[in-house]
């Protein structure tokens, strides 16, 4: 189902139906504030095997990360953090960084890595963190299998390609090109990983 939802004022109808489809198992391609990902609940492990399926990787070996809603959210889901890494976090988000920490123990075994760490978003996306508002817990994200821009950018086109995988596709408008920026904070000093879409000059 292609689902059209106001990027600006998401209606809380369609966020009720999307959140009423994580809850029971589903899938969707949602927006964020660089592409367009694929997600579900994180407490729903065959949701997590059906994406793992898609994108051919093995669940503890994929770079799967959590959507949360607010720091207070997301430090449920890693260690105790270091002053200084709550400060660089209070600092760069919301906004298009994964920030890759140790993980706590609420975090699902079976995406447990063997490093024990995992990968934290808050992106600056009203649709977003509506739904994750909404389901109560993060919404796991990974990104979407495809070799051109439009595979993982227009949410037609990305209907088209996932309609069988995909419970909904969450068209929020045209989605952005550029993944997140991913800074490793698991060590002394915070690691540039990738540079995507977020500014990083430490």
């Amino acid at each position: 189902m292609l689902l059209h939802v106001h990027p600006e004022n998401p209606q809380p109808r369609q966020i009720k139906t999307i959140v009423e489809t994580l809850r029971s198992g589903g899938i969707i391609i949602y927006p964020t504030d660089t592409i367009y990902g694929l997600g579900c609940d994180i407490y729903q492990h065959k949701a997590i095997e059906r994406i793992c399926r898609i994108k051919q990787v093995d669940p503890r070996k994929a770079q799967l990360s959590f959507v949360c809603y607010d720091l207070s959210h997301l430090s449920d889901f890693a260690k105790q953090l270091p002053t200084s890494v709550f400060r660089l976090l209070k600092e760069y988000l919301p906004g298009p960084y994964t920030f890759i920490l140790p993980a706590s123990k609420l975090v699902p075994k079976i995406l447990q890595s063997k490093k024990d760490t995992i990968g934290l978003r808050i992106p600056n996306n009203k649709i977003a963190k509506a739904i994750v508002k909404e389901l109560g817990r993060p919404v796991l994200s990974a990104s979407l299998p495809g070799e051109i821009v439009e595979d993982y950018t227009d949410p037609e086109i990305m209907h088209e390609n996932f309609m069988h995988e995909a419970d909904i596709v969450v068209d929020g408008g045209i989605g952005n090109t550029i993944p997140s920026t991913i800074i490793d904070c698991t060590g002394d000093e915070p690691v540039l990983i990738r540079q995507g879409a977020g500014e990083w000059n430490e």
